[in-house]
C-alpha cells in the first residue's frame, strides 16, 4: 500500500512523499494573498475564500492572519461562520464546520498527529483524521481541537480547552482534557454571563 492510500485510510504514512504533496504550495500562495488583503477589501477576500476552501457558505468572515497547512483546501465551512485572528487549520485531512459557528482568537483545529513511538517520528511518519464540528458551536480563545474529534450542535467550549474526544450537542464543556460541565438549558435563558440577567426576551 502506498502512502497516498495509507493517508486516505487514516494510517501512519510518510508525510514527505512527493507523490502526496500535490498542489500544496499553490494553495498556500492563495492563503498568503488572503492574509495580505486590507480590511476594506471585502469583495477580494470573498473571492479568495471561494478559491481557497473546499466549500464555504455565504456570510463567512475570517479575520487575518489565518493559517492552514493546505491553504484551507480540505476545509468545508457552512454559512455565517465567524473566525477571529490566528485561527490555525491543520487541514491535512478534511475539516467540516456547520453554519453559524464562532471561533475566538488563537484556536487550533488539528487533523494531523505524530505517533508516540520515537522510531516512527524519526522516519517521518504522520497520521490524519478528520474533524467535524456541528452547527452553531462557539469555540473559546486558545482552544485546541485534536484529530478525529466530533463536536455536536450548539455546544460551547471554554477558553483554553484541549478537546481530545467527542463532545455531544447542547452542552458547555471546558478543561484540559475538555469535559462536559453541564447541559445548556433554562439557566441560559435567564443569564447571559455569570449572574448578569438576560433581557432580550422582554
Amino acid at each position: 500500500m502506498d502512502n497516498k492510500a495509507r493517508k486516505a485510510l487514516g494510517l501512519p504514512y510518510h508525510y514527505d512523499d512527493p507523490a502526496i504533496m500535490g498542489r500544496q504550495l499553490e494553495y498556500q500562495e492563495l492563503l498568503y494573498d488572503y492574509n495580505a488583503t486590507r480590511p476594506t477589501e471585502r469583495d477580494q477576500r470573498q473571492r479568495l475564500l471561494r478559491k481557497m476552501f473546499a466549500e464555504i457558505g455565504d456570510g463567512c468572515h475570517l479575520e487575518t492572519p489565518l493559517h492552514a497547512n493546505w491553504g484551507c483546501r480540505n476545509v468545508h465551512f457552512g454559512r455565517g461562520i465567524y473566525c477571529n485572528a490566528n485561527l490555525t487549520l491543520v487541514d491535512d485531512a478534511e475539516i467540516f464546520v456547520g453554519d453559524y459557528c464562532m471561533f475566538a482568537p488563537n484556536v487550533v483545529i488539528a487533523t494531523s498527529g505524530h505517533p508516540i513511538l520515537p522510531v516512527l517520528r524519526e522516519n517521518h511518519y504522520v497520521y490524519n483524521l478528520p474533524v467535524r464540528i456541528g452547527r452553531n458551536v462557539w469555540v473559546g480563545s486558545g482552544v485546541q481541537i485534536l484529530p478525529g474529534v466530533t463536536i455536536g450542535d450548539n455546544t460551547v467550549i471554554g477558553a483554553g480547552s484541549v478537546v481530545t474526544s467527542d463532545l455531544p450537542a447542547n452542552v458547555v464543556a471546558f478543561g484540559a482534557p475538555c469535559r462536559v460541565a453541564r447541559d445548556i438549558g433554562e439557566k441560559d435563558r435567564r443569564y447571559f454571563y455569570q449572574d448578569r440577567a438576560l433581557d432580550v426576551w422582554e
